[in-house]
């Protein structure tokens, strides 16, 4: 007998697929000068885009670090895609600054003077990119804890899908990807529990 729905393989393909259609209708270049990798406004803005796209993804770490704490019996289903998330937040830190023919880096006219991003102890970077803010609401029932995690996955995954199409392409590459990750981790955490 064959089953109803949404199988696990069928979301993660269509996951898949949206990130490939997403990734095809950004390729295309508009020619504003923003698309130059070089100019110093495409700089801007693939910076300010990571730290809004950073910001996005340490909430959500933020979100199962959260229900982690008060519900560590969630721990064995939650920490693998908390790891990930981790691990996004990683990915999506700005590369580390350009270093001149003596190995020194070279200064940036934008340079802040906000401090540089160190690893946390679980060794995801923790900076100034979005500060902490106040601690999320964690419900105290383990399984309403775990579907509004779920619309968190869902929020973000939606956050950078949205912005890989003001991305260069090698940003956008890495939003699709998490929009794929962030879609699929949706669906793990709902898998199982009733609509």
């Amino acid at each position: 007998m064959r089953r109803t729905g949404t199988t696990r393989r069928g979301a993660l393909l269509a996951a898949g697929a949206t990130a490939g259609g997403l990734l095809t209708a950004c390729s295309g270049g508009d020619d504003d000068g923003a698309d130059d990798p070089g100019s110093a406004a495409a700089v801007r803005a693939e910076k300010a885009l990571r730290v809004r796209s950073t910001r996005t993804s340490r909430e959500l770490l933020r979100q199962y670090d959260a229900v982690l704490e008060l519900h560590p019996d969630q721990a064995t289903r939650l920490t693998p895609l908390r790891d990930s998330v981790a691990l996004h937040v990683t990915a999506l830190s700005p590369p580390p600054p350009k270093k001149d023919e003596s190995g020194k880096p070279k200064p940036s006219p934008s340079a802040s003077a906000s401090p540089s991003a160190s690893a946390s102890p679980d060794g995801a970077p923790v900076g100034d990119v979005g500060g902490a803010g106040p601690t999320p609401f964690v419900p105290a029932d383990p399984g309403k804890a775990v579907r509004e995690l779920a619309a968190a996955e869902r929020r973000s995954a939606d956050a950078h899908a949205e912005a890989l199409v003001h991305a260069p392409p090698e940003l956008a590459r890495l939003l699709a990807s998490l929009a794929a990750a962030g879609a699929a981790h949706a669906y793990l955490l709902t898998k199982g529990s009733s609509s």
